[in-house]
């Protein structure tokens, strides 16, 4: 079996809008932490001087969001729900959804705002079917060019609301991206929304799993790299957080050889 990395990292050097702090504990630090943790926790002597020259295990702190590289958006994200639902929160999510067949839709000619059903119907037709229910859904929008720069939030392609209606009615609950997000750039959907005053635009792709449950699957990478746009499997399998909106995720696609 062939798997491929779709997956973006975690980089403190990366710029981002919520800045990402990463600390790393070396191991002579760490022999002298752990030395006042058993003092302090379990009233323990320990000399940091009976490790291997001194040295006890390496630890690394990370301060960063649940939105930084690669990860999955719950129902929970989107905001309260139709008809009284409690929204399930990233923990709450069926397994099942996260180990699927795969489809690319490539997106990367639209330019920078949303592309609607007219587009995406132009996708399934050269593919040569639509997705089916459960497909994880990939956009290619080419976006991880910009990965780890200002431009990465501000020039990319996302989905209208009829567009994200379309893949939810034919049974899709796993929707990707190699963008920042599912929706168009907070740059332009602001400005699209003070030339129209149309109050659709605003963050459409979201606001429609407040009606429908779904995921959003953001943030991904290479999807250059897949051999064909059908034919493997996509594993996202989301960190199990207790209550929250989102969990990272190391997401591969496995193809058989």
């Amino acid at each position: 079996m062939r798997i491929i990395d779709l997956s973006s990292p975690i980089d403190a050097s990366f710029w981002e809008p919520d800045e990402v702090v990463h600390r790393v504990l070396d191991a002579h630090q760490a022999a002298l932490h752990v030395r006042d943790e058993m003092k302090e926790h379990f009233g323990l002597d320990l000399d940091p001087d009976v490790f291997p020259d001194g040295a006890f295990l390496t630890n690394d702190y990370l301060t960063l969001t649940t939105h930084t590289g690669t990860h999955v958006d719950a129902p929970a994200h989107y905001g309260p729900a139709a008809n009284g639902r409690t929204p399930r929160t990233i923990d709450q999510m069926p397994l099942d959804w996260f180990v699927r067949p795969g489809m690319v839709l490539d997106l990367r000619e639209a330019g920078t705002g949303t592309v609607g059903v007219e587009y995406l119907e132009r996708e399934f037709a050269r593919v040569g079917r639509r997705p089916r229910p459960l497909d994880v859904v990939l956009l290619h929008t080419g976006a991880d060019r910009h990965l780890g720069k200002p431009e990465y939030f501000t020039e990319f392609t996302g989905l209208d609301g009829p567009a994200t209606r379309l893949l939810l009615g034919l049974g899709v609950r796993v929707i990707g991206t190699d963008a920042f997000s599912l929706d168009a750039p907070f740059t332009h959907i602001i400005r699209e929304y003070h030339r129209t005053g149309d109050r659709d635009v605003l963050w459409p792709a979201h606001f429609a799993g407040r009606q429908e449950e779904y995921c959003q699957l953001e943030r991904l990478a290479n999807l250059q790299d897949l051999p064909t746009s059908t034919g493997f499997t996509v594993s996202c399998l989301p960190v199990k957080i207790a209550g929250a909106g989102a969990g990272w995720s190391r997401v591969v696609a496995l193809i058989e050889k």
